[in-house]
């Protein structure tokens, strides 16, 4: 029955690893899980579209999928995550904020779809460009 984790909800919780976020979940509140030192692993709902103002950062995740119906990341919304080495990214965002992945040392990979390096060249920092790596379209199943 909870519907929206307010900011700074489980700020600098350390003994936090791993989150599933339920469906009914719509919001997610700037800081929410920032500072959580110890978060590897956290499954967002279709839900939910932002990702907030610094949610998930100076946390320990390691690779970050975003879902389809995420539209906008917003700033800082990973900064500081020093373990995240891969971003995949879907064809949905709209808007990313420049600072979004600030920090973010280990990072490698930028996953996108197939056709879409120049619509995410557009929306991330330059320094980010060398990273994007294009994912191959998914086959259609014949009927």
């Amino acid at each position: 029955s909870v519907t929206i984790i307010g900011q700074q909800t489980f700020n600098g919780c350390t003994s936090l690893t791993d989150v599933v976020i339920p469906e009914s979940v719509t919001e997610i509140g700037d800081g929410a899980f920032s500072g959580c030192s110890c978060l590897k692993s956290v499954v967002l709902p279709e839900s939910i579209t932002t990702i907030p103002w610094a949610a998930f950062s100076s946390t320990g995740l390691t690779e970050v999928v975003i879902h389809d119906q995420i539209t906008e990341l917003k700033g800082r919304a990973f900064f500081g995550c020093e373990a995240l080495t891969t971003i995949t990214l879907p064809k949905a965002v709209k808007k990313i904020d420049e600072r979004t992945f600030e920090g973010c040392t280990s990072l490698k990979t930028i996953n996108v779809p197939d056709k879409s390096t120049d619509y995410y060249k557009k929306r991330l920092p330059e320094n980010l460009h060398g990273l994007i790596v294009e994912l191959p379209a998914e086959k259609k199943a014949k009927k």
